[in-house]
């Protein structure tokens, strides 16, 4: 209804781009956090038993900070409200005021979380360029700015998994461990930012232990392809968690009775994991039909699990220009450079509505192209 009436706002606004049947439904491919709870987690905040989580006497939270602290093979863990303040705690958790921690240079933690590592924490950003997402151990070791007087001394490496930039790609186990052999070696801490850790262990049909026995501390994400309407998790030693709980605070992530957003975390790691094929299914079908639209391409070596990148630079058009026209005709992506469009399967998307979505993206690069030829 939201996309409705967005456009019925823009008709009367005088936007005569618009070509929207009243009775289309949107096919939302922005992101896998536009997901709903299913009914069962409804049910469950309803009947969630609840306590002060600051006091630790939320038994929903515990009982979920248990699981979560089991399914990763780690001693404990801690419920936050999103994916950002799970990595600006983990990081200043990691370090101290004027470390530098080495990551991606493509990463979530670079790209999107307002700088909050330098502006909050503390922490000078080393970006490394890896490939598909993945930084090369030469690289980090290479990137590593020793304890002096005149250096930021490093003590942290931060990876992403899936990696969202380069297009939900997987940092396999055996990458991992090469990676967390630096860290030791010369005596760093290794974090994952595995926002999406499970659809990478869904991908290669292992368990999600495989990936975390190499780091250090990590978190997931509850709020996307997991269906929850919010939360994230920060998972490692004891004693992290609790450095951790102690930051939590200080950013205003104490919560009291969070048992209404436990409740259906509980679920997700029950039910919701194994599913998540389904939308690497529909991802790669989806991307295996835009290679064939004219003006389009797509490197489906990268789709791995629920993301497809496009480039539509043959096209002739900006990746705004085009998301804008797509949007108008129902199809809903997001760009993310001037010439690459990200789209994004999740739970409610079927087959069908891949299937109308590439029918109305041939339709409107079929278009584009003929209006250039004008």
């Amino acid at each position: 209804m939201k996309f409705l009436f967005d456009h019925a706002f823009l008709y009367l606004k005088g936007d005569s781009n618009l070509n929207l049947k009243e009775d289309a439904e949107p096919i939302d491919l922005r992101s896998d956090t536009v997901t709903l709870p299913t009914e069962e987690m409804l049910e469950a905040i309803r009947n969630a038993k609840l306590g002060d989580d600051v006091y630790k006497e939320d038994p929903t939270v515990n009982q979920l900070e248990e699981m979560a602290a089991k399914k990763m093979g780690k001693e404990a863990a801690m419920l936050v409200p999103s994916g950002t303040m799970a990595n600006l705690v983990s990081v200043t958790a990691n370090t101290k005021r004027g470390d530098s921690a080495i990551l991606e240079a493509d990463s979530h933690i670079y790209w999107y979380e307002v700088g909050g590592i330098s502006a909050i924490a503390g922490v000078l950003p080393i970006p490394v360029k890896g490939k598909m997402g993945v930084m090369n151990p030469a690289d980090i070791e290479a990137a590593i700015r020793p304890a002096s007087l005149h250096f930021a001394g490093t003590t942290l490496i931060c990876i992403e998994n899936t990696h969202n930039r380069a297009g939900g790609t997987i940092v396999t186990p055996s990458q991992i461990e090469a990676i967390s052999k630096v860290a030791k070696e010369y005596g760093l801490r290794l974090y994952m930012d595995g926002a999406r850790i499970f659809n990478a262990a869904v991908a290669l049909k292992v368990d999600v232990r495989e990936f975390t026995r190499h780091v250090d501390n990590l978190m997931f994400c509850l709020s996307k392809g997991l269906s929850c309407p919010i939360g994230s998790i920060v998972v490692g030693s004891e004693e992290f968690i609790e450095r951790a709980r102690k930051v939590r605070k200080i950013l205003g992530g104490g919560m009291r009775q969070a048992g209404i957003i436990a409740a259906p975390g509980i679920i997700a790691l029950e039910k919701m994991i194994d599913r998540l094929e389904e939308d690497h299914i529909n991802a790669r079908l989806l991307a295996e039909g835009l290679v064939k639209i004219e003006g389009l391409s797509v490197d489906l070596r990268t789709v791995q699990t629920n993301m497809v990148m496009c480039d539509v630079d043959e096209l002739g058009v900006s990746a705004d220009i085009f998301v804008e026209r797509l949007r108008a005709r129902g199809v809903l992506v997001n760009s993310i450079s001037k010439t690459r469009v990200r789209f994004v399967t999740h739970r409610g998307i079927e087959r069908e509505d891949i299937e109308r979505a590439l029918r109305i993206i041939e339709e409107v690069a079929r278009e584009i192209k003929a209006e250039n030829k004008r």
